[in-house]
């Protein structure tokens, strides 16, 4: 998705269409009016498409599901570590009944881009906190 947007933007450059056709590679078959479109040099098309993958109106190509699949799997066990890590040394002693930590968001991972985490939580599995932070939303 991330490509589209550099090709609407930088149309009349030749090897961004190459770049483009070498991206979609394999996703041809499953994007065919994206391939098209491609093929076809029309920037026009595929800011549309790239305008109905943001709106939700269009399903996300399945690379991209995957990775905010893969994102969110990784966002969860991050902030069950930082809670667990929390609770462990809040306590005190080892005689203490403890306390529940209040951390009810963080910074996600850095190995996924900040496009990753906005989709998220445009989708509504993340829930946009101050200063780049992000939380799981009520029931999440």
């Amino acid at each position: 998705m991330a490509k589209v947007a550099e090709l609407a933007a930088d149309a009349a450059n030749p090897a961004m269409w190459d770049e483009a056709r070498q991206a979609l590679g394999g996703t041809r078959e499953k994007e065919p009016d994206v391939a098209a479109a491609i093929d076809a040099k029309d920037a026009t098309r595929l800011h549309a498409i790239a305008e109905q993958w943001a709106s939700g109106a269009r399903p996300l190509p399945e690379h991209d599901q995957e990775v905010l699949k893969r994102a969110m799997k990784a966002f969860r066990k991050s902030l069950k570590a930082t809670v667990l890590d929390a609770e462990s040394g809040i306590a005190g002693g080892a005689m203490s009944a403890g306390r529940l930590s209040g951390i009810t968001g963080m910074t996600p991972p850095v190995r996924y881009p900040r496009e990753v985490w906005a989709e998220l939580a445009r989708q509504g599995r993340l829930i946009r906190g101050p200063q780049g932070t992000y939380g799981l939303p009520p029931g999440g």
